[in-house]
């Protein structure tokens, strides 16, 4: 369990992230903003996910098997509200789920495959 020293572009906190499962994650994720790399913790990546939700109406977030949808580190968390299974032409199986954003705003999402991956968009309001 070696630590991982690192300071997040956003926010600028100085992390020191332990990895106690000994596989997996580094506590950042790197982005590439004006040709430069940066590190931005696990807290910030929810902000700019809740950020990315608002602006655009889109994301791509992950259905997890306790029926959650979070982001890639976990840090960004819905409930699943409702969920129906389907089939694809394709891929064979799909999974349509239906959840609420933290400023309560309703969302779809499509799991399309054998993976986590739910391509997510905002329903229009009523």
């Amino acid at each position: 369990m070696i630590p991982t020293m690192f300071t997040c572009a956003d926010c600028g906190e100085t992390i020191k992230y332990v990895n106690k499962s000994g596989c997996g994650g580094t506590g950042y994720a790197t982005v590439r903003e004006d040709g430069i790399e940066k590190k931005v913790c696990y807290r910030c990546c929810a902000k700019r996910d809740c950020a990315e939700m608002a602006a655009t109406g889109r994301i791509v977030l992950y259905l997890t098997a306790g029926s959650m949808v979070t982001n890639w580190p976990g840090t960004l968390k819905f409930r699943v509200a409702h969920s129906r299974p389907g089939r694809h032409n394709f891929a064979g199986r799909m999974v349509s789920v239906w959840f609420t954003d933290s400023d309560g705003r309703e969302w779809y999402g499509r799991n399309i495959g054998d993976n986590q991956i739910l391509r997510c968009k905002r329903l229009k309001a009523a």
